[in-house]
């Protein structure tokens, strides 16, 4: 294909910056990296575009200008501790107004498609018998699923009305260089040598590496295929708790100081504590 415009949003965040450095190698694309302050942080070969917080009335004409294809990774993310007064009203306003603001004026700047980075969350919390998969009926629990899932139905509504194409891609916990939240909590308790009480957990936990999710979002951005379609994205392995800890301590040259604290305890604990993810 001729050389095309391409956005990326959260061009600075942990996946957006390592989209734009992919689709910068590729000589196919032009990239703008959407960014709301300093356009140092963005990979060399994007142009950067400046724009303010994300909401319902955020102005993406500038940014919008001759593109082609919307890569949207600005979130509000998942929190474990949100200090909103009313969290579903907080990631209302960024991700399901601020994506859908965005999309419709992608639609209306002749933008021929909008790549959506969701989350596993739509599915739900935990599964039971089997995986998730692309078909089943979502069953998101918490205030940042509610919302990705409020984004998509909106999304599919829009692919409909418009000319717009949809992609969306559901991952599991995203690992790699530069990772942050609960996995960089989880690391530097291991490089410490912090005792932790996970040592007796035999679920399974689905992951993806960065790199492979970038491959997916790479893909998407202009297979056919990939068109008004649903993605969920993982390595293909999946680990328990107590495995995940051991491999990560492995590979930061430490030793994982796991206490087999029975499960049925440890999720009261981390319930009553307001942090059953990490159980």
């Amino acid at each position: 294909m001729a050389e095309a415009r391409l956005l990326v949003t959260g061009a600075s965040g942990f996946v957006g910056r390592a989209v734009v450095e992919r689709c910068v190698a590729d000589p196919r694309w032009r990239v703008r990296a959407a960014v709301r302050g300093n356009p140092a942080v963005i990979p060399e070969g994007a142009q950067a575009a400046h724009v303010g917080d994300i909401g319902p009335d955020t102005d993406w004409r500038d940014a919008l200008d001759g593109v082609d294809v919307v890569v949207h990774a600005a979130a509000r993310v998942h929190m474990m501790s949100d200090a909103a007064a009313d969290p579903l009203e907080a990631f209302r306003r960024v991700n399901v107004a601020g994506t859908l603001n965005l999309a419709r004026q992608a639609a209306t700047a002749r933008a021929r498609r909008f790549v959506f980075i969701s989350s596993i969350k739509v599915n739900g919390e935990a599964t039971h018998a089997r995986p998730y998969t692309a078909a089943d009926a979502p069953a998101p629990l918490d205030p940042y699923g509610v919302s990705k899932h409020e984004a998509e139905e909106g999304l599919r509504a829009l692919a409909r009305e418009t000319s717009l194409e949809v992609a969306i891609i559901r991952p599991v916990l995203v690992y790699g260089p530069g990772v942050k939240a609960n996995f960089l909590s989880m690391m530097r308790w291991l490089h410490r040598g912090i005792p932790l009480p996970l040592g007796a957990l035999h679920n399974r936990r689905s992951l993806v590496a960065l790199d492979n999710l970038v491959d997916l979002i790479h893909t998407c951005v202009d297979h056919p295929a990939a068109a008004n379609e649903t993605f969920l994205v993982s390595d293909g392995e999946d680990l328990s708790t107590t495995a995940l800890l051991e491999r990560t301590a492995l590979a930061l040259g430490a030793r994982a100081r796991l206490l087999p604290v029975p499960p049925q305890l440890l999720a009261a604990a981390a319930r009553a504590l307001g942090k059953a993810d990490l159980a």
